[in-house]
């Protein structure tokens, strides 16, 4: 059986860096409409939350756009949701029964790649418990590649990447399937500056890290880029340095990066003082309680 990680295992540097690039939220920004547009309205409608749509929708953009969960896997986001909403005060008045994640959670504990692919896997081999969330998944996949068009890169995105080539390899790390990947870059024609584009079938973004830079390139020559506490996290587990795209200040993080940032990790002095700056503004961005 072919590994799609297999790819990152095999990458071979080029140039004496490696910064390695989330996309949703950070690239582009797609997180408000994709998880607003089709996540929240095919949660709702999958697990007959109807009668709660308004809770619903603030646990699911809390677990995935405003607290220290955001930009994680789909299948843990949909687990943490279900189970927040089913604590929620309003919710137990109302007497809405909301489905239990453990169908879903005994999965994860399996599976080393929460994919669609491997999820569909799952369900086709006799696992009936989970064909609500696959039918969820697919529904979510058709909703993003028939309404998320259009949606440009961040301003200076596109130089960024233009100016970082010159010295370092770049690779996208992501959890969002391949395939809607590989269509957003291609569509805004920046594909041509990342060597590798990874999606949730080749792991987790720990693990794109790992096979593809660890190890082959000196820690400190080793850059994270991303919007969120999982980007930060696939980073620091392979001893490697991170960049914080500030949720709601991406415009003024791209240019910190474009100006000055990228050059500081060229010359060796990212690390310490300036990276912990950095850091400390992005965990005081996003809360780890929800207010209700």
């Amino acid at each position: 059986m072919n590994d799609p990680a297999q790819a990152l295992r095999d990458f071979q540097p080029t140039r004496e860096f490696f910064i390695g690039i989330d996309s949703d939220g950070c690239v582009f920004d797609s997180m408000e409409i994709k998880h607003k547009e089709c996540f929240t309205p095919m949660f709702i409608k999958h697990f007959g939350l109807q009668p709660v749509s308004k809770y619903a929708r603030e646990v699911w953009d809390f677990v995935n756009l405003y607290s220290k969960t955001r930009g994680v896997n789909r299948f843990p986001a949909l687990s943490n949701a279900l189970d927040l909403l089913a604590k929620r005060p309003e919710v137990i008045a109302r007497k809405v029964s909301v489905p239990s994640p453990d169908p879903l959670d005994e999965w994860m504990t399996r599976e080393t790649k929460l994919s669609n692919s491997s999820l569909t896997k799952e369900v086709q081999g006799g696992n009936r418990d989970l064909e609500n969330v696959l039918a969820w998944s697919n529904a979510v996949n058709a909703m993003i590649e028939d309404l998320v068009h259009g949606v440009p890169p961040f301003p200076l995105v596109p130089e960024s990447l233009q100016k970082l080539n010159t010295q370092a390899d770049a690779m996208v790390i992501s959890q969002t399937p391949a395939a809607a990947l590989e269509r957003e870059w291609a569509e805004h024609d920046i594909a041509r500056h990342v060597r590798i584009i990874a999606g949730q079938e080749m792991g987790t973004k720990t693990e794109h890290l790992k096979f593809a830079a660890a190890g082959k390139y000196p820690a400190n020559k080793i850059l994270m880029v991303g919007d969120a506490p999982g980007d930060f996290k696939a980073a620091k587990s392979n001893g490697a340095l991170f960049y914080p795209i500030l949720p709601g200040g991406e415009e003024k993080s791209w240019q910190r990066f474009f100006d000055e940032a990228l050059q500081v990790f060229f010359a060796g002095e990212y690390a310490g003082e300036y990276e912990a700056e950095l850091v400390q503004a992005f965990n005081a961005s996003l809360p780890e309680k929800p207010r209700w």
